[in-house]
């Protein structure tokens, strides 16, 4: 696969053979990269597809290209992995967020938990919500992603979290009381048994971890507890971990 910068292309800005950039994709071609016609660039479709494209004409505000090669490739993590991730201080969602980008997932759900020391403000949601799709978007492009994760809106609380779940296909949540116990539930068992295709939730707890009332809740609405690994892992390690797991298993021992 060629080695050119990438751009994910939102679906309206593929008019038949030609692909139109504007905003900061526009300003990062002819501001930072100094592309010029002839140039070629890889642009993403939202379906996943990818296709290497000569640009043709640029602005400051409006790049044009055209379609000269479809790739047939696919960096996905085979495993649909959902993050979960109870809301931790300063700025480390965003860590989670570029480096579990990198790592594979598939998307992303922001947790007011009962632990969270952060407090969201909702009048600045939307504008912290915006920083959010432009970490992941970067990221993305960064990693040679297909597809951009999802960022779901945030949810107030574990209850909430539990009540949205059904379109998964195994959740679980990592517990770090789990982590001390002799007959603990193992996640590389559970990932050892999980298939291609597979929609999976994994949820963080922040800062804490979980509390007692949160980690019965879970429980009773059939989230499987598992220890990750025997040592306790900061809440922006945690999701980390599970997604070079999941990696290792599919990507390179080939498990299907």
């Amino acid at each position: 696969m060629p080695d050119l910068q990438r751009y994910f292309v939102p679906a309206e800005n593929w008019k038949d053979n030609q692909v139109i950039m504007t905003d900061d994709d526009a300003h990062h071609i002819s501001r930072v990269m100094r592309s010029k016609p002839e140039d070629e660039i890889i642009c993403n479709h939202p379906d996943g597809k990818a296709a290497i494209c000569q640009i043709t004409d640029i602005t400051s505000d409006n790049v044009r290209a055209v379609i000269s090669e479809w790739l047939d490739e696919s960096a996905e993590l085979p495993i649909d992995v959902t993050i979960a991730q109870g809301l931790p201080k300063s700025d480390k969602m965003e860590f989670v967020l570029k480096k579990g980008t990198e790592l594979g997932a598939a998307a992303f759900i922001p947790v007011q938990a009962d632990r969270s020391v952060v407090v969201w403000d909702h009048k600045k949601m939307e504008k912290k919500m915006n920083r959010y799709r432009k970490i992941v978007k970067e990221a993305s492009e960064q990693s040679h992603r297909n597809k951009i994760p999802l960022i779901q809106q945030p949810v107030n609380g574990i209850k909430q979290l539990a009540d949205e779940n059904s379109q998964y296909d195994l959740k679980l949540f990592a517990y770090e009381e789990e982590a001390k116990t002799e007959s603990f539930q193992s996640f590389g068992t559970l990932v050892s048994k999980m298939n291609s295709g597979d929609r999976v939730l994994i949820v963080i707890g922040p800062e804490g971890g979980f509390s007692e009332q949160e980690a019965a809740l879970l429980k009773q609405r059939e989230f499987m507890p598992v220890r990750l690994g025997p040592r306790i892992l900061r809440t922006e390690t945690a999701a980390l971990y599970a997604l070079a797991s999941i990696s290792y298993q599919f990507e390179e021992l080939g498990c299907k």
